[in-house]
């Protein structure tokens, strides 16, 4: 490991060399070790800066009840480091240190540590090469499957749209000592074209830095960080034809006890109650859907006002019932001929409007 290495070369110095006493101000400290000086970030006039670039591989899963979701991405830095430098002989012009084993025990010199900020159980670099050009200009690969947190905001399930942030920070190094820079051109961020997810749409990916306080930070300052941006949106096409159609066929078709004979009244209202139970069915299986959160979203709204329309048909089955039986049967014919299109109409407007003003509304 590089940590025992660093230790080995300082023991070695230590042991070789004469330490000055308190009696003795005038001796001379023994010098650093060039290969202790190694570790150190390069010198530069300003912060270190490291052109960073990302590609975002593969989204593997989103969990809405935990607010996470996990990727596998390819980060790429890249920083310049004259300490490095080396003369390139016939067939090698380039050094490369490939895997966990090389790139910690025989890669020299430094490199910036990264962190996820915002890591949810996982962060694992499956794979790491270092390439170091003649000039030592270093370029660290690293291949991360991680799970990040994010606040997802679903009120308007199951037509919502999230913003996703994975939050790269730098360790022990504050912004003033290095700094993250997004590699321009079109290379310095990328989406496969093969990254995708069921039930979800990838609508973009960003790649910005950042600088504020941070728990990683060298000196208890601001820090850099390079922020991967994913806007995702939700395919509704499942929730639809699962729950948004059936249902609302089935309260249509419960207005058809405003055509059934009034006769028979026990026959109109087991019809609506069969709707209201098939209602409270739906609202069960959103209930496993869904996360368990304390807002309304626009499913709950949907399947409230399904459930209170089919409610309102019972008491109209009670009203007209009451006034057959006070022999007002023309009154009766009314209010059923009026509601075969008052119900209808009122039921399909008001969803629209709940749809078209979902955003205001939530």
């Amino acid at each position: 490991m590089r940590t025992f290495a660093v230790l080995l070369a300082l023991a070695c110095n230590l042991l070789g060399a004469t330490p000055a006493t308190a009696t003795d101000p005038g001796t001379t400290p023994p010098p650093i070790p060039a290969n202790l000086l190694l570790l150190t970030p390069p010198p530069a006039d300003g912060p270190v800066l490291i052109d960073a670039a990302f590609e975002l591989r593969d989204i593997n899963q989103i969990n809405d009840k935990e607010e996470t979701f996990e990727f596998t991405g390819v980060l790429t830095l890249i920083w310049r480091d004259s300490r490095l430098a080396f003369t390139p002989t016939e067939g090698v012009d380039e050094l490369v240190y490939q895997g966990n084993y090389q790139f910690n025990e025989v890669g020299v010199g430094w490199y910036p540590q990264v962190v996820l900020a915002n890591e949810s159980g996982l962060f694992a670099v499956d794979a790491v090469i270092l390439r170091i050009a003649p000039d030592g200009t270093s370029t660290l690969v690293q291949t991360i499957n991680a799970n990040a947190e994010v606040d997802m905001n679903m009120r308007l399930f199951p037509f919502d749209k999230h913003y996703f942030e994975a939050v790269f920070e730098l360790v022990g190094f504050d912004r003033d000592e290095v700094r993250f820079k997004t590699l321009e051109g079109a290379d310095g961020v990328v989406l496969e074209s093969n990254a995708s997810l069921p039930h979800w749409h990838i609508r973009r990916l960003s790649l910005a830095t950042r600088d504020g306080p941070s728990a990683y930070s060298g000196r208890d300052g601001d820090s850099s960080a390079l922020v991967v941006g994913l806007e995702v949106e939700r395919d509704s096409f499942y929730i639809r034809r699962l729950v948004s159609f059936p249902l609302a066929i089935i309260v249509l078709l419960s207005f058809s006890v405003f055509w059934m004979e009034r006769s028979s009244l026990g026959d109109r209202t087991s019809v609506s109650f069969i709707g209201i139970l098939t209602g409270v069915s739906y609202q069960l299986v959103m209930g496993d859907a869904l996360p368990e959160i304390s807002y309304f979203t626009l499913m709950h709204s949907f399947l409230l006002f399904s459930f209170m329309t089919m409610c309102t048909t019972v008491v109209i089955n009670l009203w007209v019932g009451s006034l057959d039986r006070k022999g007002h049967y023309e009154l009766g014919d009314r209010i059923d001929r009026r509601c075969r299109w008052i119900f209808p109409l009122c039921y399909l407007g008001g969803n629209i409007l709940l749809y078209s003003f979902a955003e205001l509304i939530f």
